[in-house]
This record gives structure tokens, sequence and C-alpha cells, in this order.
């Protein structure tokens, strides 16, 4: 069972994902739209797991299901939904996980929650550092994976909530 270590922010992990983003982009071509760096490693300053977070926009999500092989050559393992309807999810390096890759068509709520968050995030740096709190008590009290996810999820969606209210009054 994996476990959640965490590690003071990385300059280096912008450059780890602009490197994997033009690998993602070689490999799909005219598939994708946009890839976004998403989760703690694209917040500077906020101590993460070491897993780079990266969220493909395709243009029709079945479509994408024809790279599976092309993603395995790549390093990653096909998930599927894994839990959330309408999403690929791929995972790289095995149990010393370095990269997930969340796709969602273009359109899809998840890009604008996942975003917004991110975004908010950084915009508020105090709450940032809330939330690395909360993060380092529960990579202490929780020994997997998905308890250590459990631990932030209200924290997470108090805050998306809020996020999204934000991007609300900006459009």
């Amino acid at each position: 069972m994996r476990s959640a270590t965490l590690v003071p922010y990385d300059k280096q992990w912008p450059v780890m994902f602009d490197a994997e983003s033009s690998r993602l982009k070689a490999l799909l071509g005219k598939c994708v739209k946009h890839v976004y760096h998403i989760g703690s490693t694209s917040v500077p300053g906020l101590s993460a797991k070491p897993v780079i977070d990266i969220l493909l926009e395709v243009c029709d999500i079945n479509e994408l299901d024809k790279y599976n092989a092309a993603m395995l050559c790549a390093g990653y393992v096909a998930r599927g939904e894994n839990g959330i309807a309408g999403r690929r999810y791929f995972t790289k390096g095995g149990d010393r996980r370095s990269h997930h890759v969340h796709a969602f068509s273009v359109g899809d709520i998840q890009i604008l929650r996942h975003l917004a968050f991110r975004d908010y995030l950084r915009k508020n740096r105090d709450i940032a550092a809330n939330y690395a709190e909360i993060k380092c008590v529960a990579a202490s009290n929780c020994n997997d994976a998905h308890r250590y996810s459990a631990f932030k999820a209200d924290f997470i969606e108090h805050h998306l909530q809020l996020a999204l209210i934000d991007l609300e009054r900006e459009i």
C-alpha cells in the first residue's frame, strides 16, 4: 500500500511538468487541446507528495482510449475513470509514483474545478499555508494514501467552493 510522504516545495517541479507536458503533447498529438500543471506541486511554496499532477484537456475522451498502448510505452498505466465519471486516469512510477495524468474532454466541469482550486491556492498564500499544515497532519496520522486523501477532503471541498465563488465574481 502506498504511503503519503510530503517534501518541501521543489523549484524543479515546474521544470518536470514542462518536460512531461512536451512528451505528452508529442505522444498524443491533436487529441490534446491543453495541458495544465495541477495539484500541490503546481503551487509555489507548498509542500507536497513529489508527484507531478497533470490535467489533459482532450477533444474526445473516448479518442484518448486509443492511446493506452502508447501511454504504456511512455511508462503510464491506464486506470480508466478510477472513480470519476468521464475521466481517464494514468499513473507513472508504480508504488513510487512520479506522475499522475487526469484527462477530461473539453468543457468537463472537472477541468474548471481543478484549475479554480489551484489558482485559489496560488492567490491565497495564507490558505495554502493552512492546507500545508493539514497535509502535514494527514501524512503523520494516516498510514496510506487513501486515508491521507480522505483526511484532506473537507478542507479541499470547502475551499473549492470558495474558489468557484471567487471565479464566478471575476466573470
